[in-house]
């Protein structure tokens, strides 16, 4: 077997070998190369297997993106995408292969994360990768979607215009890109994305409306992209919003749509107030809770003082990085919002596996949960409270962009 790096000559090689891994087959792109899912790759940063008769037999790919931590900070960071192996090949090496050969490519970026969302979660754990995200639909019927009197009286200051995503795209990406740089486990969409129509939608090209936000002094701050389906589901593919005082009008509008039965919102995040703000708490149902952005620490003292910290406090953490073969135990010291993180030879307050500290980096996973089910060991009783301090994020971070 042989692996190596493609460049925009191997573009439809790589992409039929990936599509055949998936079981899936190329749509066509539009008349400019775009409207595609994957029209945004990034050619020159895939890896293609191949076995010894030089046959194409896996893929593994990555988009350069930013990501925003906790206390704003943003970071460069890969995300990962296109890891598929042919069947005729599985369970033979070849995906521990590019794994292990595309993580040292992306350390050798200088890179302290990266970052993928799994199409099955007992994949990646052992290449290092933890849930750091998660996400939830949520639906409301049109019967009982009155808003609560402390909302439905407050209009606030600003207006929500009806647009057409075919006319709105620089307002969404835009607006998207003031929100992702105030939301911890936000992606950035580079104007490639937006560009050439890849993705989902609002990103790609297919029909959807869109209610756009202005504040009081005009500018967008919000949007709303949604379809009404045969069945009378008004769902909204994601709704943005740099304002509480945005995203509850933006709801208002969604929720008092005509000649519907329900409104089902995509992509709500853990900690989001939407059913706070129904006057009838119980009306919304829950979609299933799963989780979304899986985030793989390559550098573990760059990306703990990439970050930012509320709270100051001490613990020492041993790593153990098993797919790496690495094991390294790191004092992390944190005052005034700052972290430093060196060697130690201190003992323990915590021993996890590199899976976890991508868990627990962007504050969405509480380290104590991961201790009560027996992945980190805390090496005394305040350990584990302590790094729930430490860790803990202002918002629950969330992801809405799908690659």
């Amino acid at each position: 077997m042989d692996i190596r790096p493609t460049t925009e000559q191997d573009l439809d090689l790589f992409v039929e070998t990936m599509h055949a891994a998936f079981g899936m087959f190329v749509d066509p792109p539009d008349g400019d190369g775009g409207g595609v899912w994957w029209s945004a790759f990034e050619p020159e940063r895939g890896l293609l297997a191949h076995d010894a008769d030089g046959r194409p037999i896996g893929t593994a790919g990555a988009y350069t993106f930013e990501l925003t931590l906790p206390g704003g900070r943003i970071v460069p960071i890969s995300g990962v995408t296109a890891v598929g192996v042919l069947p005729s090949h599985r369970r033979r090496g070849v995906l521990t292969a590019m794994m292990r050969r595309q993580l040292a490519e992306l350390r050798g970026r200088g890179e302290v994360l990266a970052v993928l969302l799994a199409s099955e979660s007992l994949i990646y754990r052992r290449f290092g990768y933890g849930p750091a995200t998660y996400t939830q639909r949520y639906t409301v019927p049109r019967q009982r979607a009155a808003l609560a009197p402390a909302r439905a009286g407050a209009a606030g200051a600003g207006a929500v215009e009806l647009l057409h995503r075919d006319r709105a795209v620089p307002l969404l990406e835009q607006v998207y890109d003031d929100y992702r740089r105030l939301r911890p486990g936000s992606v950035s969409r580079p104007h490639r994305w937006w560009e050439r129509g890849a993705g989902q939608p609002p990103v790609a090209r297919k029909p959807r409306y869109v209610a756009l936000h202005r504040d009081a002094a005009g500018r967008p701050d919000g949007y709303a992209s949604y379809r009404v389906e045969e069945g009378r589901s008004l769902v909204a593919d994601e709704t943005v919003a740099a304002t509480d005082a945005a995203y509850a009008a933006l709801a208002r509008y969604l929720l008092g749509h005509d000649l519907v039965e329900q409104v089902v919102f995509q992509h709500v995040p853990p900690d989001h107030p939407l059913p706070w703000l129904l006057a009838d708490y119980g009306a919304g149902q829950p979609g299933k809770h799963t989780d979304w952005l899986w985030a793989r620490v390559l550098d573990v003292p760059g990306a703990l003082t990439a970050r930012g910290w509320s709270t100051d406090g001490t613990l020492v953490l041993d790593v153990d990085d098993p797919f790496l073969g690495e094991h390294h135990r790191h004092l992390l010291t944190v005052r005034d919002g700052e972290a430093t993180c060196v060697p130690t030879d201190r003992a323990p307050d915590l021993s996890l596996d590199i899976s976890d500290l991508g868990s627990i980096l962007l504050g969405g996973t509480a380290p104590s949960t991961l201790a009560r089910a027996g992945h980190l060991r805390p090496h005394h009783p305040e350990a584990a409270a302590r790094a729930d301090a430490l860790f803990r994020a202002d918002r629950a971070p969330h992801c809405l962009h799908w690659f």
